[in-house]
């Protein structure tokens, strides 16, 4: 297949299953809505927000990212935040999109899970009508904080059934492996929900082997460190376990210097699930289209690489069978125009 150009990569369609809707949130939003409900921030502007976002590792970018998000405060303030993101996905031809939200940062500052859910269910469900996006939500743990508040959160979240598709696990890695966590993870798989988890991004190759033998997630978020562990590697390869990476992410965050350091290649050639998402895209400089972009320049890709990350991605989707086989259909139309 010949190289693509940017416009094709632009134009092609996307599945986006790596994304923390709290991760949209933009420095002008991110101050308007602040000034809308009376809440201070450490950035008097916009300039210096900016300026914050120098990170030198995951941490660092979580005190801005939690510190951001007390300025989402209403059912209005979630609804906004949501409907910005699908009008921006839309714009980079996603089309279906699996999105995170962290009920703890919310309810642990007094803010209803019913505010969250009913803001961003609205937004979403308008982005189905308008848009043609489908989506799903996916509450995640906040692996800094304990099991005991991860079970909380899990029963006040029970209350909403089928409006998640799963739930995960995310939040800084260090000293917090999966298997903390395997509690809520059985009630959840117990109660018939997918489940996936943050594992070998900063946390070693063990993590993701806790995530798949402990917690029993059907999708790895991250997981570029599996290189390290060559058996380990032969194993997600053969059980066609996906990994859901972040390249713009993982360079603003220095797990890799540049992109063309990266190793989503090297995934791809070793036969795994590897995917393209935008993690944080609001911090970390980029949407769907800028990471395919800047794998397609840095990493040389050409457009067989980047159809073989499209169907990965619409494979590793909790979709349904019949959007699976449109979302499929869309992806080799588009390619087949090359």
């Amino acid at each position: 297949m010949p190289s693509p150009s940017d416009e094709f990569v632009r134009a092609m369609p996307k599945v986006e299953l790596h994304l923390h809707i709290e991760g949209t949130l933009e420095p002008e939003v991110m101050l308007t809505l602040a000034a809308r409900n009376g809440i201070t921030l450490p950035w008097p502007d916009v300039a210096s927000l900016r300026r914050a976002y120098a990170f030198a590792d995951l941490q660092s970018f979580l005190d801005v990212y939690y510190c951001g998000a007390g300025a989402l405060q209403t059912v209005d303030d979630f609804r906004d935040l949501a409907w910005a993101y699908c009008q921006r996905a839309a714009a980079d031809n996603v089309r279906h999109a699996e999105i995170f939200f962290d009920p703890q940062t919310h309810t642990d500052r007094g803010i209803a899970l019913e505010v969250v859910v009913e803001g961003l269910t609205a937004a979403l469900d308008d982005a189905q009508a308008q848009l043609g996006l489908s989506s799903a939500l996916i509450p995640c743990f906040l692996r800094h904080l304990s099991p005991e508040a991860a079970l909380a959160t899990y029963e006040d979240c029970r209350r909403f059934g089928d409006r998640f598709a799963g739930f995960g696990l995310d939040s800084s890695e260090r000293d917090r492996p999966p298997r903390l966590f395997a509690e809520v993870f059985a009630r959840a798989r117990a109660d018939g929900y997918r489940t996936v988890a943050h594992a070998g991004e900063e946390g070693p190759p063990a993590y993701i082997l806790e995530a798949l033998d402990v917690l029993h997630v059907d999708r790895i978020d991250h997981g570029v460190r599996c290189l390290e562990d060559p058996m380990l590697v032969e194993r997600l390869a053969a059980q066609r376990i996906p990994l859901t990476v972040c390249p713009l992410s993982n360079v603003r965050l220095r797990v890799f210097d540049t992109i063309a350091d990266h190793n989503l290649a090297e995934l791809l050639r070793a036969g795994l699930v590897a995917t393209v998402n935008s993690d944080d895209p609001a911090y970390f400089g980029g949407y769907m289209s800028a990471n395919f972009l800047a794998v397609t320049r840095g990493l040389d890709l050409d457009a067989s690489g980047l159809l073989t990350l499209g169907t990965n991605a619409v494979e590793a989707s909790f979709a349904q069978p019949l959007r699976k086989a449109e979302l499929q259909a869309q992806l080799e139309i588009h390619f087949a125009e090359t």
